[in-house]
C-alpha cells in the first residue's frame, strides 16, 4: 500500500509499505475516505513549526472500515467512521475520565501522523488503509445522512473547539463567547465561533483582520468585527484564543469578565507571561493544553446531524486524493482530500 511520508518542510513523497494487519481482537483496519489538515500542518509543511520529518503525515479524517477483529461490537465493515487523532484504550483511569489524550496504556501523547511527538509506530491517516488498536473505544460511527467530507476534522481540530466553548455554555447558558482569530490555530477559532452560536450563545464575537476569516465567521452567523487582537470589544464570561503569541493570549485574558473563563487553543512556543494578579482578582479560569477529542466527537456529530454546525463551511479547498500533495504543499487554510 502507499502512505504519505513527511520528510521535511515543503517535501512530501508516497512510499511502499506493506499493509497492517489485524493482530488483536480489538483490532480495526479502516481506509481513510476524507482527510483533512490539522491546523499545524499547513505551518509544518512552511517550516514555520518545530516538527521535522521523516514520518507518516496526517492526523485527522473519516475512513471506512474494511475488517474489524473477533471482539470489535461497535462498528462493522463498510461503516464510516472518524478516527480520533490521539490512541486511547477506553478503559484505563485516564479514558474513564475522558482524558483520552492521556491514556495510560500507552506513551505519553501517543497520536496518528505527528511524528516524533506521537510515536511514529502508529504511522499516518495519509494512506490506503490504517490500524485502529482499540476500535470500539477510538471509532465513532459517522450518523445517516451527514456528508463524511464536511466532518473530516472531527478527529481533532472541530473536538479543540467544541472544548472552547461548550463546557462553558453548560456552565453558563446563554453566555456571550469571544473568539480572538488568527493565523495559530485559524481553523479551530472559526469552529469555535461556530459551535458557540450553534449551543445557544446570546452573543458570538469573532475577532480578527483577516477578511477571509472574517468572512467565514459571518456564514456561521457569528458577529464579525475587523480589528486587531487588542481591540477592547467589552468583556466576557467565555473567551478563546486561537490567534497565537504574547499579545494575543494578554488580550483574551484582559477581555475575560469576572468569574469568567478563557481557553487558548493556540500552541504557545515560548514563555508567556500571564497577569496573575489581575487574573487572581477577577475570579479568571484560564485553560491551555491538548485537547481530549474522542468524548466530544460524539456530540459534535450530533450538531451537525441536526443541522445545527456546518463545519463544511470552514473548509477552503477540497481536493481529489490524487492531487493531495500538490494541494497539501499550497498551504490553504482547511483543506480536505477526498478518495
Amino acid at each position: 500500500m502507499q502512505r504519505l511520508i513527511l520528510s521535511g518542510p515543503g517535501d512530501l513523497r508516497w512510499e511502499e509499505v506493506p499493509e497492517p494487519e489485524l493482530t488483536g481482537p480489538g483490532q480495526a483496519l479502516v481506509r481513510p475516505v476524507a482527510l483533512a489538515t490539522c491546523d499545524i500542518d499547513p505551518a509544518v509543511l512552511r517550516g514555520a513549526f518545530p516538527l521535522p520529518g521523516p514520518y507518516p503525515f496526517g492526523h485527522e479524517g473519516v475512513a471506512e472500515v474494511v475488517a474489524v477483529g473477533d471482539e470489535v461490537r461497535t462498528v462493522a465493515v463498510g461503516d464510516h467512521v472518524v478516527v480520533p487523532f490521539q490512541i486511547s484504550c477506553g478503559g484505563c483511569g485516564p479514558c474513564l475520565r475522558g482524558r483520552t489524550g492521556n491514556c495510560a496504556s500507552h506513551p505519553p501523547l501517543s497520536t496518528f501522523g505527528l511524528g516524533t511527538i506521537g510515536g511514529l509506530d502508529w504511522g499516518g491517516l495519509w494512506a490506503d488503509l490504517a490500524l485502529i488498536p482499540h476500535a470500539d473505544a477510538m471509532l465513532v460511527p459517522v450518523p445517516a445522512g451527514v456528508d463524511p467530507v464536511a466532518v473530516a476534522s472531527a478527529s481533532d481540530n472541530i473536538p479543540d473547539a467544541y472544548r472552547c466553548v461548550a463546557p462553558q455554555l453548560a456552565d453558563n447558558p446563554g453566555a456571550e463567547v469571544l473568539v480572538i482569530g488568527g493565523p495559530a490555530a485559524p481553523s479551530i477559532g472559526l469552529y469555535a465561533a461556530g459551535l458557540a452560536v450553534a449551543l445557544g450563545s446570546s452573543r458570538a464575537v469573532y475577532l480578527d483582520t483577516d477578511p477571509a476569516r472574517l468572512e467565514i465567521a459571518r456564514k456561521l452567523e457569528a458577529e464579525a468585527i475587523e480589528a486587531e487582537r487588542d481591540a477592547r470589544v467589552g468583556r466576557f464570561p467565555i473567551t478563546v484564543e486561537t490567534a497565537g503569541g504574547a499579545s494575543a493570549l494578554r488580550a483574551a485574558i484582559d477581555a475575560t469578565a469576572y468569574d469568567g473563563w478563557c481557553t487558548s487553543a493556540s500552541v504557545q512556543l515560548t514563555d508567556v507571561a500571564l497577569p496573575i494578579f489581575e487574573m487572581y482578582s477577577r475570579c479568571c479560569t484560564f485553560h491551555t493544553g491538548r485537547a481530549h477529542a474522542r468524548p466530544a466527537i460524539p456530540a459534535v456529530l450530533d450538531l451537525v446531524a441536526a443541522g445545527r454546525f456546518d463545519p463544511a463551511l470552514v473548509t477552503t479547498v477540497t481536493a481529489d486524493w490524487d492531487d493531495a500533495v500538490d494541494a497539501l504543499l499550497a498551504t490553504p487554510m482547511k483543506l480536505v482530500a477526498v478518495r
